[in-house]
Parts: structure tokens; sequence; C-alpha cells
């Protein structure tokens, strides 16, 4: 597989100094599809380094009762891969820096036909693409058509990954790779940084990209301490969850914005 890396993944890594990025998570079309764009665009200015951006799926199987519930608003609202991709063209007619991650299923790639969709993907802007049910002993042919088009191939490794499929993982991944830390669904459990901590040592004894963290990160003080050990800090749960909150009290799409930007600006605060 050609050694082809994203520019703009490969540039935010390179810049921070001593501080781990910030990747928040959201929903494509949650809590609103007009509202993504701007959306996407108020995380930035509160410090977000990439957006990791949900393609809504009716099955969203890795993902807790947060990210269920806001995939389920997103495709009861009819938002579609293709849409997700016009989303992402609309916030580079603003935004040519901020690194934009699609993380998804298999099955709407698949609808689209995985080589439209890395072409689709590249004129787009997007950056990197993690796809949960893509393991990369079988889709090397798929990591090569993202390549090809300029998109980081990006995989994730559990606390239950061999370092076998560590190996495997290494020959494939672009961009960074995505450890989660916790076993079982996105936005359960309890953080032990120092578990993760010891494990990050291992994944980088195979891998020699970035390593991001999720799953568990609830707040500053987590975020904090993953930061201390990881190359990114990925979190989406507590995000949406914030979101929600705020819309179900004002029924607003700007009141949702603004909670989610004062929340990760102190998530921000505290990496620095």
């Amino acid at each position: 597989m050609s050694e082809t890396k994203n520019i703009r993944l490969a540039n935010c890594f390179a810049k921070l100094e001593n501080r781990a990025a910030l990747i928040p998570y959201i929903t494509a079309g949650d809590p609103s599809v007009t509202v993504t764009v701007p959306l996407m665009h108020a995380l930035v200015k509160a410090g977000a380094d990439v957006i990791e951006m949900g393609v809504p799926f009716s099955d969203p199987m890795a993902d807790g009762p947060v990210i269920q519930r806001a995939a389920e608003r997103a495709v009861a609202r009819g938002v579609s891969l293709s849409m997700v991709l016009d989303m992402v063209r609309e916030f580079r007619q603003h935004d040519n820096t901020t690194p934009i991650v699609l993380m998804g299923y298999a099955n709407p790639i698949e609808a689209m036909g995985q080589e439209r969709f890395a072409q689709a993907a590249g004129e787009a802007g997007v950056d990197g693409v993690l796809t949960v049910d893509y393991p990369p002993e079988e889709c090397q042919e798929f990591a090569g058509m993202l390549s090809q088009a300029g998109v980081d191939p990006i995989f994730l490794l559990a606390p239950t990954s061999t370092e076998a499929r560590m190996q495997s993982t290494a020959k494939v991944a672009r961009g960074y790779v995505y450890y989660v830390s916790l076993k079982g669904v996105t936005g359960s459990g309890s953080l032990d940084t120092d578990a993760v901590a010891r494990q990050l040592e291992v994944i980088r004894k195979h891998v020699h990209i970035p390593v991001g963290v999720g799953f568990g990160i609830r707040d500053a003080e987590s975020a904090k301490r993953v930061g201390e050990c990881a190359d990114a800090v990925v979190i989406g749960s507590k995000l949406i969850e914030t979101m929600e909150a705020a819309y179900a009290q004002n029924n607003s799409d700007d009141q949702a914005i603004q909670a989610a930007s004062q929340w990760l600006a102190q998530v921000r605060q505290a990496l620095n």
C-alpha cells in the first residue's frame, strides 16, 4: 500500500507542542441538519483540533445510548452519507485547515460503493475515515482507495487487541489510531487512566503514528489525565449529552451550540 498520508491531519499533529489533540465527536444532522456546519465551526473556535463526524446509521452497534439517540434523530431527518459529504463541502468553504474525520459503519459505504465513496470523500475535503466494522485484515483494498484519494484510513484498537492485531493495524492505518479505552460501547464505564497509559506503551511498540484515546472521557479532568499519555483525546457522548440537555431546555439550536462550545472550551483549557 502507498505511504500517502493526508496533509491536514499530518500538519495538525505536527504543530502540537506538548499537548494532546482535542477531537470532539458529533453526529451529522444533530441537533438539526442546518446547524451541523455552524456547530463544526463553533467547536473549532472553542479549541477543537480535529472534528470527528458521525455518519448516522440505523444500527450503531459500537455506540451507547446517547450517540444512538443522536443517530436515530438524524436518520429520522433523512440524513444520508451524501448529505454528510455535502456538509463537509460546506464547512470547507470557510475552513480549509481543520481536519474532518468521518466515523461510521460499513453499510452506507457499501450502498454507495467503496470506490465512489473514497473519491467523493476526497473531493469533499474529508481527511480520514474510520469504519467500525471494517477490520484492517479485511479492507486493505478499501484502505488503498482512500489513500489514493488523499484520505487516511483510521482503525480502532481495544483493550482486548493482541499484539498481532496491533501489527496488522499498523500496516494499513494512517493519520492516527483510535484506542477504545473501555470494553463496551461509547460513554460507558469508568476510565482507568493508568491502564490506558500501560496499554499505549504496548501499542506504540507496533504503531508509529499518533494514538488517540476515546470512550469514557466525560469531563475536563479525565481528558487532562488521558492527554498526559495520549496523542489525542476523543470525546463524544458527553458533548452530545450536553447539547441534548440544552436543546431540551430551550428548543434552540443556538443554545445547543453555545452549551457545546462552552463545555468543549473547558476541556481544551484543561489540555493546555
